[in-house]
């Protein structure tokens, strides 16, 4: 090959250097994790700036401590003019627990064992279609949950840490209704911002009998609690009858028999003139860059279920008797509406 004919070695270098990026992602995973552990973002913003207080704090390893630190400020975490003292960026804000835009829980339970462990069996979901759980640690990961409280807690906080900068505005395209049930709803942040616009609504959340605590005592925060109700039990046995119900990051996590159980069930219970809000994200076309497709390898390792398109959204509902009557955007996910056939 003649000098001519070389390829150009600047898109060369930038592939191989963002490929680097994406095979050593894990790395960054546990280290952003090990940041939320040792509670970085706390202690910088309560003045504890060096390696050493940061270390004593934490009973840790002062060295590894500084280590840390100094991998936290290449990756734009921290900041440091003497290499001894460090400053706090807004990106290591999204790793405290008080931000509005926390990120704190899900960096803790992303990395966790619970999810750790079958993403390291990425290639036999693909080659089996099957979820990694059962081969991890022996159950499906709601089991594995059920069984270790605190990586449990750390999973339903981060589902409040990756809707709640979407929750204004998911409440607003959904609008009220006089009694509303948030199936699945953790926390029930979304139900809450619902109720804070519509003083008049009831809210319900309906999930698993170790989740709805955390619910209750929100609502009380927010000073709820005498509109709220919370329900454990099972979505795929029953729901409770509702004017309205919201399915926010639910459906998603099953198979098309499982996510067609559910909304029929909602169909089954569903007040006269009410709707069902189905908000998750939403697959483009192939090579559409976003959260979806990724989420999509999320849900193929870990539950069973799958990011859809439009057209696999109305083939659910339509199974389940019910029919679209809407579809809004609110920030990257995307609110779809349906009613009874």
């Amino acid at each position: 090959m003649t000098t001519a004919q070389m390829p150009d070695p600047a898109p060369v270098m930038a592939d191989y250097e963002r490929m680097m990026s994406m095979v050593t992602g894990f790395w960054v995973s546990q280290v952003v994790r090990a940041a939320a552990v040792f509670n970085v973002a706390e202690h910088v913003a309560g003045g504890l700036t060096t390696a050493s207080e940061i270390a004593e704090a934490e009973l840790a390893d002062p060295d590894a401590v500084r280590r840390l630190l100094r991998t936290l400020a290449s990756l734009g975490l921290l900041t440091s003019v003497d290499g001894v003292h460090f400053a706090g960026t807004g990106l290591l804000a999204t790793l405290h627990p008080d931000s509005p835009h926390s990120l704190h829980h899900l960096a803790l339970s992303q990395a966790a064992p619970g999810h750790w462990q079958p993403w390291g069996r990425f290639p036999d979901a693909v080659r089996s279609g099957a979820t990694q759980g059962p081969a991890a640690y022996g159950s499906e990961v709601w089991d594995y949950l059920a069984g270790n409280p605190e990586e449990a807690h750390y999973f339903t906080r981060s589902l409040a840490n990756i809707t709640a900068m979407t929750n204004a505005e998911v409440a607003r395209q959904i609008g009220g209704a006089g009694l509303t049930v948030d199936v699945g709803g953790a926390d029930g942040s979304l139900i809450r911002e619902l109720m804070r616009n519509h003083p008049g609504m009831r809210g319900v959340v309906l999930d698993r009998p170790d989740v709805v605590p955390a619910a209750l005592e929100a609502a009380k925060a927010d000073g709820l609690d005498d509109r709220f109700d919370v329900v454990g039990g099972d979505f795929f046995q029953e729901v409770p009858a509702a004017d309205l119900y919201l399915l926010r990051y639910i459906v998603h996590d099953w198979d098309d028999e499982q996510a067609v159980r559910i909304l029929a069930n909602c169909r089954r219970s569903l007040n006269e003139g009410g709707r069902v809000a189905v908000v998750e994200l939403l697959v483009g076309p192939v090579g559409t860059p976003g959260l979806a497709p990724v989420m999509d390898a999320n849900m193929l390792v870990m539950t069973g279920g799958r990011e859809r398109d439009l057209a696999e959204y109305d083939a659910l509902f339509t199974q389940a008797g019910l029919r679209r009557t809407r579809v809004a955007e609110a920030g990257n996910m995307v609110v779809i509406e349906a009613v009874a056939v």
